[in-house]
């Protein structure tokens, strides 16, 4: 049997299992319902994408069956958020059809933007209730970062190639944004949607752990079924242990969603009245994580915690709590068979794999000096400086590890600044808005708390790894959470600006 076919016999022998569980996430029939929908679509195009053997053929049958789940579905962000990671982060190419090189790159995730989130955006533009793009601070920034971006391009971009980039633009970062900050307003939009990302994600835990014990990645095969460039399921490992990908494309991608879903997962697990099936789902995420054996995004799980517990009650006394728990399970794992492996794994205190360390190191060095070649607005030729040249692998390429970097290197520190910033304020509002609620044991402080950590966990994670795969697309998603939950409770007490 073809490696293809086997690939998919397991993952839906894991997702039957996973589904089963996952349907006990649900605390009412209309979420049950939506439930059964959404499970049937994403198994539908995980075996579209197995038999079809062309993206093609796959995609002549994802597009009946989006539009159709679409027609039903009562939250947009929710079907996309569920479907989302079914099909890994890879492209091909539309022909140009001899007018030009090639129209733009599809992939699975730009199929679910161009038939989930572009109706929805079309639908929220003729709604009178919509906050109009541009109302708030983080729409600003946000603007302003997507207006340098194409700027800055013009500098080694041609008529054709600039009009690739802005419609990438469109589709990969503003849709998502706006579409998710204007079509949640109440808490049972946010349920649901967050409901949806979090099971999305807890699905790759168990295909991760399976990837991690038998050195097997799931959906290798089905790039090349498919036929499909840019992807990055690679067989990387460390401390003579595979690193799992799932369908994330990258091990720190994968470890990033758990990130996401962990955060988003505190919020949840409050409404699940099972406490087995609370703590079940909180160890699938840290079994994913786990499994992912990327350090950054371990160390992005550490800062959601954190931070979830310190804008709680008792946030001191738990932190100690937390703090003296972490600190006596270093002497007691250094004393358990393979203890020593284990701590060696860990960022800081960790040595396997020191080299991925030093790289990182070396890289922020000569960022830093190329950066301030040109401060403001970076450069387009910025890797073949002399100190980025130092930093080719032996793969031959610069890998720039570093989302901040990445930034700073090809949009200066004006680019760098309007990120930052438009997070910054978007996580200034979240905060705002949970401080001002009267109940802080509410269901709404709960979920400002959790969008709070998870934005945290995200801003930390991103430092380890640049805008690859699913990244920019669910940060951009994210944020879009945090400035709608600001403008729900801000409507909710009576207040009526939009300005955050």
């Amino acid at each position: 049997m073809p490696e293809v076919f086997r690939s998919l016999v397991v993952i839906l022998f894991i997702a039957t299992a996973f589904f089963f569980f996952a349907r006990r996430l649900t605390i009412s029939p209309d979420e049950l319902n939506s439930f059964k929908r959404r499970k049937n679509i994403w198994l539908f195009l995980t075996l579209a994408a197995f038999l079809a053997q062309s993206f093609w053929i796959y995609t002549i049958i994802a597009i009946p069956a989006l539009l159709y789940a679409n027609r039903n579905e009562s939250n947009p962000p929710a079907l996309f958020f569920f479907i989302l990671f079914a099909v890994p982060m890879a492209t091909t190419e539309i022909p140009g059809m001899g007018l030009v090189n090639y129209i733009f790159d599809l992939s699975h995730a730009r199929l679910l933007e161009l038939f989930v989130l572009l109706p929805a955006f079309f639908s929220l533009r003729q709604r009178s209730d919509v906050i109009p793009f541009g109302r708030t601070i983080p729409d600003k920034f946000f603007a302003a970062y997507l207006v340098l971006t194409v700027v800055l391009d013009l500098r080694v971009s041609n008529l054709t190639s600039m009009a690739r980039d802005i419609f990438y633009l469109f589709i990969d970062a503003f849709l998502p944004y706006y579409v998710l900050s204007r079509s949640l307003k109440h808490m049972q939009d946010f349920r649901d949607a967050l409901q949806a990302l979090v099971i999305a994600i807890m699905i790759l835990a168990p295909i991760a752990a399976f990837e991690f014990s038998t050195h097997w990645l799931l959906y290798g095969a089905l790039i090349d079924s498919l036929q499909l460039s840019n992807a990055m399921t690679l067989y990387l490992g460390r401390g003579g242990m595979l690193r799992a990908l799932a369908s994330a494309g990258h091990s720190i991608a994968l470890g990033y969603l758990m990130v996401i879903g962990i955060g988003s997962y505190l919020f949840l697990q409050r409404a699940i009245k099972s406490k087995l099936v609370r703590r079940f789902g909180l160890g699938l995420l840290i079994v994913g994580i786990i499994s992912s054996l990327s350090r950054g995004p371990w160390v992005g799980a550490v800062t959601v915690f954190i931070v979830f517990i310190a804008t709680g009650r008792k946030a001191v006394q738990r932190l100690i709590l937390l703090t003296t728990i972490c600190l006596l399970a270093f002497p007691l794992i250094a004393v358990l068979p393979g203890g020593m492996k284990v701590i060696n794994l860990l960022p800081i205190v960790g040595t396997t794999d020191k080299g991925s360390i030093d790289y990182r190191q070396k890289l922020l060095t000569n960022s830093q000096i190329v950066i301030m070649q040109n401060p403001w607005f970076g450069s387009a030729d910025v890797l073949e400086t002399p100190e980025m040249q130092a930093m080719r692998q032996g793969e031959n390429i610069i890998d720039i590890v570093n989302s901040y970097l990445s930034i700073a290197l090809s949009q200066g520190l004006v680019g760098l600044g309007l990120f930052v910033g438009f997070f910054a304020f978007v996580i200034r509002g979240v905060y705002r808005s949970m401080r001002s609620l009267p109940d802080k044991d509410s269901e709404e402080a709960l979920l400002g708390r959790a969008l709070l950590a998870t934005l945290f966990g995200i801003l930390v994670t991103i430092f380890t790894v640049s805008g690859i795969t699913f990244i920019p697309i669910v940060y951009w998603s994210i944020a879009g959470i945090g400035v709608a939950y600001t403008q729900m409770v801000r409507l909710k007490q009576g207040t009526h600006s939009v300005v955050i």
